[in-house]
C-alpha cells in the first residue's frame, strides 16, 4: 500500500512540473486580451482588430520581446470571439482574467460590449482598452477601464455643428437603434445637440427601429414627409448600405451623415456609389494620411490586401498605449494582480501619447482628450479627410 502511494505521489509531482502553470513560474510571459467581434452582426470590425493586434505582436517578436526594466519578456496575444453579444463578452473578459492570467485586454470595441465587459475589467482590477467605444458608461466610475477614441458627448455637437457650419439646414432628423447603446446614445447626444443650436422643434422626425431589423421603410417614410432637410444616423456599416438605398427609394434627396461607426472597410463594399459623397465623424482618415499613420496603412495593405479601417488604427494605438504603460510601470514581478495594478497606475499618467489617430491625454475617467475628423466618401470610394474639430 505505502509503495502504491509513493508511486502516486511521484506521478503527481512529475505531473505538476509539466502544467502551464509551472511553465509560467519559470517563464513569465506577457499576455495581451483581445476581446474582438470576429463572428457575428460585425465582423470586419473584429477582422480589423484582430490584424492590427498581429502586425503589433510581429514587431514585439522581431525586436526579442518586450523590453521592461532591463529584460525582454515574451509576448502572447489571447485572442477571444466576442460574437458581437454583450453576454460573450463578458464571458471572454471573464476568462481572459481569471483563466489566462492577461496582464491587460485590449476591447471589446463597440458600446455593446464593451460597456458590460467594462464592469468586469474593473471588478478583477485589470486594465482593459476599448480601442472604438464611444459611449460615457464605458469607463464611467472604473478607474481600471481607459478607451482610445473620443466620447460620444463631444461627437454628437462635433456633427451637429458640423452640418450646421456645412450647409446651412436648421431641421434634421434621426434614425437609430433603440435596443443598442452606441446608436442610442449617440441619437440622444446629437438631439440634444442640435436642439439646442435651433430650438426645440428642430428635430423633425426621431425614429427608431431595433437591433436586426432590415426594413426602415416605415420610419424613412415619416422621414421623408417630416420637412427635415438632413438624416443623422448613428448605424453600423452593415446597416447604412440599407438606410441609404431605402431613404433613396423612398425619394429621400438630402443629405445623410454618420458616426465613426460607418469607418468600416466595408460599408463603401456594401453601399457603393449610394454612399459616394456622404459625411461622416471619425478618428482618422485613410486617403492622404502621412508619416507614421501612413506608415501603417501601407504595411496593413500590403499584409493583409486592403486599407485599414479606424477600427484596426484604434486597436493598433490601444496596443501601443498598453506597451508603453506596462514598460513605464518599470518591472514584471510576475505576480499578476500586482502587476496589473502598476499597468493601470502608469496608463493613467501617459500624457501627450503620439498615437496614429491622434495625440492623446487621459482624463482621469480614463478618456483621451484628441481631435475629431469628419470624412467624406469621395468618387473613389475612399475616406478622405474634409475637415477636424477639436476640443
Amino acid at each position: 500500500m505505502r509503495k502504491i502511494a509513493l508511486f502516486l505521489i511521484a506521478v503527481l509531482a512529475l505531473a505538476m512540473v509539466f502544467t502551464p502553470a509551472a511553465f509560467s513560474a519559470r517563464k513569465t510571459i506577457i499576455k495581451i486580451g483581445i476581446n474582438a467581434p470576429l463572428t457575428g452582426d460585425i465582423p470586419k470590425v473584429g477582422e480589423g482588430s484582430k490584424y492590427a493586434a498581429m502586425l503589433w505582436l510581429e514587431d514585439v517578436e522581431k525586436a526579442g520581446g518586450l523590453e521592461v526594466g532591463g529584460k525582454k519578456y515574451q509576448v502572447e496575444l489571447v485572442i477571444e470571439d466576442n460574437e458581437s453579444k454583450a453576454e460573450s463578452a463578458v464571458k471572454a473578459n471573464t476568462k481572459m482574467i481569471t483563466q489566462d492570467d492577461v496582464l491587460a485586454i485590449i476591447g471589446p470595441q463597440s458600446s455593446k460590449q464593451a460597456v458590460p465587459a467594462g464592469e468586469v475589467a474593473n471588478k478583477y482590477k485589470t486594465v482593459m482598452i476599448s480601442p472604438w467605444s464611444t459611449n460615457p458608461n464605458t469607463t464611467m466610475d472604473r478607474p481600471y477601464v481607459f478607451r482610445g477614441c473620443f466620447l460620444d458627448p463631444f461627437q454628437g455637437p462635433v456633427v451637429a455643428n458640423f452640418i450646421t457650419e456645412e450647409f446651412g439646414f436648421t431641421k434634421a432628423a434621426v434614425l437609430y437603434d433603440v435596443a443598442s447603446d452606441y446608436p442610442k446614445g449617440l441619437a440622444e447626444v446629437f438631439k440634444a445637440a442640435w436642439e439646442k443650436k435651433h430650438g426645440p422643434d428642430s428635430i423633425v422626425a426621431y425614429e427608431s427601429f431595433t437591433t436586426k431589423d432590415t426594413d426602415f421603410s416605415s420610419q424613412l417614410t415619416k422621414i421623408v414627409k417630416s420637412g427635415a432637410q438632413v438624416l443623422f444616423t448613428p448605424q453600423y456599416y452593415n446597416e447604412v448600405p440599407l438606410i441609404v438605398s431605402q431613404a433613396k427609394d423612398l425619394g429621400w434627396t438630402g443629405p445623410i451623415v454618420g458616426s465613426d461607426s460607418w469607418g468600416s472597410a466595408e460599408t463603401v463594399e456594401l453601399c457603393g456609389k449610394n454612399c459616394y459623397g456622404l459625411f461622416f465623424s471619425s478618428h482618422y482618415a485613410a486617403a492622404g494620411a502621412k508619416g507614421a499613420t501612413k506608415a501603417f496603412i501601407d504595411r496593413y495593405e500590403k499584409s493583409y490586401g486592403y486599407i485599414p479601417d479606424d477600427v484596426a488604427a484604434l486597436t493598433w494605438d490601444a496596443l501601443k498605449l498598453a506597451e508603453q504603460a506596462i514598460q513605464d510601470a518599470g518591472k514584471i514581478s510576475g505576480r499578476v494582480n500586482k502587476d496589473r495594478a502598476a499597468v493601470r497606475d502608469a496608463l493613467a499618467k501617459i500624457k501627450n501619447f503620439a498615437g496614429i489617430t491622434g495625440n492623446m491625454t487621459f482624463t482621469e475617467e480614463g478618456d483621451p482628450i484628441k481631435c475629431a475628423v469628419i470624412v467624406r466618401i469621395n468618387d473613389k470610394g475612399e475616406y478622405e479627410f474634409y475637415k477636424s474639430s477639436c476640443p
